[in-house]
């Protein structure tokens, strides 16, 4: 069941969006769900799982319902939740989202949380200008595409909407546009490079990719033997987390981009 309400609620709270395809989702995901939430005083992270980029081929694309099961197995189901709500409100663009998700969650102050590399490409979104006047962002680093980003169009463009990093606390609040560049350790996972090194986690359960990436956990049954054998699993939220995490290696493909 997805834990966000199709039709809304009138809960007020503080959300924030990390979109993307997740494909596979990683620990990467994981990393910057959590600093964006602790860094912006949020009291929960989406992880939407866009039902198809429109600026990402389509081959090597898993199906929906494997992403969504790789976003669910980094999450923890409480702060941090895994969701299809585009797919169950019928958008595939984020300005499209951006207004059914005001519609039905009235009193919810929605932060969008983009990669460096992502605001960098802000400007191919469909209504990106829009975009930026419906919900505030906040941008973090990402190895490469730093300077790229506050040096790019969108930085030029909404360069009197930028607040100083430590504003971020209280970005939900502020009016649109707003943005922030969050200095912060930067994570080392790439979904592009998981798929590159190991081609059978595209489109494979989290125990097929695990077995594909961790050949010496085949007949693990136990968490703990995942760990021993994989250190870098041990913060893993939940077991869920701990079957689906896949070796790091160039920081996360996170958020999608669109036209």
């Amino acid at each position: 069941m997805d834990p966000v309400p199709r039709f809304g609620d009138r809960r007020r709270s503080r959300i924030g969006l990390l979109g993307g395809s997740f494909n596979p989702a990683h620990e990467g995901h994981r990393h910057v769900a959590d600093l964006a939430r602790r860094r912006l005083r949020l009291d929960q992270i989406w992880l939407v799982v866009s039902p198809g980029n429109p600026l990402k081929p389509e081959r090597g694309m898993a199906p929906l319902s494997l992403r969504l099961a790789s976003a669910s197995g980094v999450a923890d189901g409480r702060r941090v939740v895994a969701s299809a709500i585009e797919q169950r409100l019928g958008t595939r663009f984020t300005i499209d989202t951006l207004r059914l998700l005001r519609r039905r969650f009235p009193r919810v102050d929605f932060v969008w949380i983009a990669g460096a590399d992502i605001f960098a490409q802000l400007p191919r979104w469909r209504n990106w200008r829009e975009i930026a006047r419906f919900v505030p962002f906040a941008v973090l680093p990402r190895p490469g595409y730093n300077y790229p980003a506050l040096a790019g169009r969108a930085a030029h463009v909404l360069r009197r909407a930028r607040r100083p990093a430590r504003a971020s606390a209280i970005l939900a609040r502020c009016a649109p546009p707003a943005w922030v560049f969050l200095t912060a350790p930067q994570h080392a996972a790439s979904a592009s490079a998981i798929r590159a090194t190991h081609p059978s986690a595209i489109g494979a359960t989290h125990h097929e990719a695990v077995r594909a990436a961790h050949p010496n956990a085949i007949g693990a049954t136990h968490p703990e033997t995942v760990r021993a054998a994989h250190p870098e699993t041990a913060r893993a939220a939940h077991p869920s987390a701990i079957r689906a995490s896949l070796p790091t290696a160039i920081h996360a493909t996170t958020q999608g981009a669109e036209p």
